[in-house]
């Protein structure tokens, strides 16, 4: 049966690219570090107790180390860089982590006096934890391939008893694989129901290659990923413009639509606003009634009219409604028109006064005088008290 062409999707991303090294080129030592040191002070203190009882110097090791903020002392291992063919080193540039293989358990949760022995082709070695997260001793018993079961369960014996105090003995009959991991902040590795988590953080100090080509490496992918964010913002950018012009295409598309019909109904609407009008005009003329008189005498009373002000004409009309008076008037002082006018806006029945074509001759003027009215506060003259 063929495989689905999805199952690659199902199956998650691949494990990290790790290159796990034989434990038996390695020699191990617990170091003591300074009670509440920083990172960098603890890897300071490191360095320097490892040059210190190396018969090489740093320059010439491939090392590592395993401490954790509070622990009294760090596991560090260290080989030798001469036992290692250029072919070997040449493999590890593509790699994301280079460490011996006992070191994948280092992220594991183990209780006090706990022992952990990894069996591997080469040969036996075993962890061996006390009351802190960071084991205290690490040895190995390297062994030929055709070794017997009898001398495996011999040399077990020997690393169990050399390392004393174990409460608690795990055995692993196959190396930790690196397995995929949720993040990229973290290396996650098993072996059976086994399973070790080592922080990104800590993998540094872990990874044995020289020390300032692992910088530059990691500077190198550092800038690798910001390119690919930067990279895939661009195309998400790219994507998001994409769909707005879609959206405006279709919006532009809907709206002429829209506009089309709103052009076909426009007769229909304005043969219905016109009948509405009419409508309208008829209902207030048969229900309520024009006053214009009235009107007039409220622009008179209490001689509110300068007497330089004369009305040549007084017409209401249609499309100003009945409530408002357009009269044309003149005065033989043009100074008296404004005055007129402020008399006007203060009283309370009016609503709104308006001067038009105000001209002027000498000491006369001729204009157009709009006055408006408040609804209903113009009474019939019959039904005025005395």
């Amino acid at each position: 049966m063929c495989a689905s062409p999805l199952s690659f999707l199902r199956a998650g991303p691949p494990p990290p690219n790790v290159v796990l090294l034989s434990d038996a080129m390695f020699f191990s030592r617990a170091l003591p570090v300074t009670a509440g040191a920083s990172p960098a002070e603890a890897a300071t203190q490191v360095e320097l107790a490892l040059e210190g009882i190396s018969p090489f110097p740093l320059a010439q090791l491939y090392y590592g180390w395993f401490w954790m903020p509070g622990v009294e002392h760090a596991l560090v291992f260290a080989a030798y860089r001469r036992r290692f063919t250029a072919e070997q080193t040449e493999a590890w540039a593509s790699a994301e982590l280079v460490l011996p293989a006992f070191a994948a358990l280092l992220g594991v949760e183990n209780e006090a006096a706990t022992t952990v022995v990894l069996h591997a082709p080469e040969g036996l070695t075993a962890v061996h934890w006390e009351s802190s997260p960071v084991p205290v001793k690490v040895l190995s018993r390297e062994l030929g391939a055709d070794a017997t079961a009898e001398v495996r369960a011999a040399a077990r014996d020997d690393l169990l008893r050399a390392l004393g105090g174990s409460s608690k003995v795990i055995e692993l009959d196959s190396a930790l694989a690196p397995d995929p991991a949720k993040s990229d902040r973290e290396f996650v590795f098993r072996s059976g129901s086994l399973v070790s988590r080592l922080a990104g953080s800590r993998v540094a100090a872990l990874d044995v290659r020289d020390k300032g080509d692992l910088a530059a490496l990691r500077n190198s992918r550092r800038r690798d990923v910001v390119l690919w964010r930067v990279a895939l913002g661009a195309v998400a950018a790219l994507v998001l413009l994409g769909v707005g012009e879609i959206g405006l295409v279709g919006g532009r598309m809907w709206q002429d639509v829209r506009q089309a019909k709103i052009r076909g109904q426009k007769p229909t609407v304005d043969k219905i606003m016109s009948s509405q009008s009419l409508a309208n005009r008829i209902e207030e003329l048969a229900t309520k009634r024009l006053l214009p008189f009235e009107m007039i005498n409220a622009l008179f009373e209490d001689n509110r009219k300068p007497a330089e002000i004369t009305f040549s004409r007084v017409v209401t009309l249609p499309q100003t409604g009945i409530h408002t008076l357009t009269i044309d008037a003149t005065a033989s002082n043009a100074g008296q028109v404004s005055v007129y006018e402020a008399t006007l806006r203060n009283l309370p029945m009016i609503q709104r006064v308006e001067v038009r074509d105000l001209r002027t001759r000498g000491e006369t003027a001729t204009f157009t005088l709009v006055v408006t009215f408040k609804p209903d506060t113009i009474k019939p003259a019959d039904s005025i008290a005395p």
